[in-house]
């Protein structure tokens, strides 16, 4: 099926009349920004724009509506949709919202609301006849094909000579069963577009279903001239040449498969098939093992890998495969007919027959069945073969017991790290007050492009407490959840000025710059004694208990890191989440003195967001997951704009198992500016 993937940025140019009748012109600025952007796939630089439009008036719906299409482009869906019904309920008549909020509601699955908007959109704008290609699209992947084809159709009349129209009628009418007519609409998107090799490809499996090899074969050759780069046209054509008994050729197209995608389960567990069909068996048990490493529940590869044991003599190997394939699906009667076989080489003959006698008994229900619940119980059939090659549409693909079949291993993802003051980037080596350092606080901010933006546009914390704290050090200071960009002879330099002026005067501000360069050369003990002075001189300064707080965090995760045993979340491709150190220990170490100084900062001033971000992270990093989502909801109260505090309190969300609120947190990260959002959120929130 051709279904919508990236939404086109050609419909953004519909709304540009629209721009001329506002006077204002920083908001035709950055609409006609975000157009660009949008148009030259820059998506997260759209969203920038749309931001700032927003800001400026948020009655404005075309910014909603062109931060919906940025958001959806990144796979951030569910901001996506946010995006389209904000933009719809300021305009309700708003065609165009109403038909790419249907095109984001059929991406997540929900096909009836996706339907509802498109014929909402029809009523309103019946000339627009990109809205039945959507609905066909709509109608297809909720299995209506009968009104899939009527909408395609209508969009044909109009449209001609579109050629993925022809693609998905053509898929609508084989899956009625007319492969006539669909070969008849492959053939014709053929003709119009001789350069797309989704035509060929298409065409190639009714010739494979038709018994038609060498016509396939010559098809998928064809879209490979194309497009060398297709995995999907060299995964057919390897069934097809194993069919012709190519085997070679088959294992060839196979590695070239592998070879961009390594970590392709389908097509490993193909290739171990062929590799042990020919005798290759130490390559074949190379590719089970990497399956089983991908896909831990593939019941299949257990039990194929459990015949190449039984063919070495491995037998107790044999019998754990089979009895791990049996306790993924316990109705797997041919599963216990093997393990039978290989017990009673074992001379375990007792276990032997009752293995055999519980096989007869699944055998039994299973003839018993009817012929509508049989799909169910296919795993104790007996006379099916388990060790056919699999199409990407086969049955074992779609069947409820692994439908993760193609999975890719699980990634560690790093919280967004504490907030404290470092050395700012262009430090002042005097030692006098640094009055008019940049701070970042400024009136004026700078964007990407290097232009400046006026502060009401920005996103930036303003704290008057803060903005006098950083006045009065006397040497640039900014807070950062970075490391400082200063570079090491400039911290020499500024080491220096500040060790004289802090033996001259003992001034606590001098004791904090100079615990801020100690740190930065991870001359730990000395910043924590320096921190330690500049707090019994002035116990009432909030920002020195932060950034003690953080730096004996940061020690903690200094020492961890040189014994290899730093903690992270790890996200597996089903969402599920947990906590572990890199190398599999179990060591946990004490964050305490840092939360206590976090909380002494909270107490001091009880109305800055970053210190409870801070918490935050130290009691994830303590393995307190509700009390680390409390600290993030406090920060994020205080501060919306808090994007690290969004995309850690998404993380942990995920690792407690809430998803959808996860998701919807890594939304608002994304949309914040932190762009990293957008590949966790493509790999942990897509629906498919």
């Amino acid at each position: 099926m051709r279904t919508i993937g990236k939404i086109t940025a050609a419909v953004l140019f519909l709304m540009a009349s629209a721009w001329s009748l506002r006077a204002q012109y920083d908001v035709d600025h950055f609409f006609f920004r975000a157009q660009m952007a949008l148009s030259e796939g820059r998506y997260t630089d759209a969203v920038n724009s749309c931001n700032i439009i927003i800001r400026i008036d948020p009655s404005l719906y075309e910014a909603y509506f062109y931060r919906g299409i940025a958001k959806y482009n990144l796979g951030d869906f569910k901001g996506a949709e946010a995006d389209f019904d904000k933009a719809i309920e300021l305009n309700p008549v708003y065609t165009l919202a109403y038909h790419y909020r249907a095109i984001t509601r059929s991406r997540t699955g929900r096909y009836d609301e996706a339907i509802a908007d498109l014929e909402t959109a029809v009523e309103l704008r019946p000339s627009y006849y990109g809205l039945y290609f959507s609905r066909g699209v709509t109608y297809f992947l909720s299995q209506q094909f009968e009104k899939a084809v009527e909408d395609f159709n209508r969009f044909i009349i109009r449209e001609p000579n579109a050629p993925d129209a022809y693609l998905n009628r053509g898929a609508s009418y084989l899956f009625l069963g007319d492969t006539a007519a669909a070969m008849k609409d492959y053939n014709r998107a053929i003709t119009l577009d001789a350069f797309d090799p989704e035509g060929y490809i298409r065409r190639s499996r009714i010739y494979y279903a038709r018994h038609m090899l060498g016509e396939a074969v010559s098809d998928l050759d064809h879209a490979i001239a194309i497009d060398t780069a297709n995995t999907f046209a060299y995964f057919n054509r390897a069934l097809m040449r194993y069919e012709m008994k190519d085997y070679t050729g088959a294992l060839r197209d196979l590695d070239e498969v592998l070879s961009r995608e390594p970590d392709n389960s389908l097509t490993l567990y193909n290739r171990a098939l062929i590799r042990s069909q020919l005798g290759d068996y130490d390559r074949a048990l190379e590719d089970y093992d990497r399956v089983l490493d991908i896909n831990p529940e593939n019941v299949l590869a257990y039990f194929n890998r459990s015949i190449l044991f039984t063919e070495t003599g491995r037998y107790m190997d044999a019998v754990d495969d089979l009895t791990r394939a049996i306790e993924l699906y316990p109705d797997f009667a041919k599963a216990y007919m093997n393990r039978s076989y290989v017990r009673n080489m074992l001379g375990q003959y007792a276990s032997a027959e009752q293995d055999y006698e519980t096989a007869q008994e699944k055998i039994e229900r299973y003839r018993s069945l009817t012929a509508d619940s049989a799909g169910r119980a296919a795993f104790a059939d007996t006379s099916r073969k388990y060790d056919r090659l699999l199409a990407l549409d086969s049955d074992f693909a779609r069947s409820d017991f692994n439908d993760a079949l193609l999975q890719e291993r699980n990634v560690d993802i790093d919280l967004r790290p504490m907030f404290r003051f470092v050395v700012a980037s262009s430090p002042s080596v005097s030692v006098s007050l640094a009055d008019g350092h940049e701070t970042g606080y400024g009136p004026d901010m700078e964007d990407r492009d290097g232009e400046t933006m006026p502060l009401l546009l920005s996103n930036h914390y303003r704290d008057a407490g803060l903005e006098e704290f950083i006045g009065r050090m006397p040497v640039g200071v900014e807070l950062s959840c970075r490391p400082s960009t200063v570079k090491a002879v400039d911290n020499s330099r500024l080491m220096e000025a500040v060790e004289k002026e802090a033996e001259r005067t003992g001034d606590d501000g001098v004791l904090f710059a100079k615990a801020l360069i100690e740190s930065d050369s991870k001359r730990f003990n000395a910043a924590l004694s320096c921190y330690d002075e500049a707090i019994a001189a002035a116990p009432g300064e909030v920002f020195y208990y932060i950034n003690r707080g953080a730096l004996r965090a940061e020690m903690i995760d200094f020492l961890s890191s040189i014994e290899s045993n730093v903690q992270v979340l790890t996200l597996d491709n089903a969402g599920t989440a947990r906590a572990r150190v890199r190398d599999g220990s179990s060591m946990t170490y004490d964050y305490s003195a840092a939360v206590e100084d976090m909380r002494t900062a909270a107490s001091l001033y009880p109305s800055f967001p970053y210190v409870y971000y801070n918490l935050g992270n130290l009691y994830c990093l303590s393995n307190d997951m509700p009390e680390a989502i409390v600290q993030y909801t406090k920060a994020i109260d205080l501060y919306p704009g808090l994007a690290e505090a969004y995309y850690n309190r998404g993380l942990v969300l995920i690792y407690v198992n809430d998803r959808e609120k996860g998701c919807i947190d890594l939304s608002k990260a994304g949309e914040l500016g932190i762009v990293d959002a957008y590949s966790v959120i493509n790999k942990y929130c897509d629906p498919e």
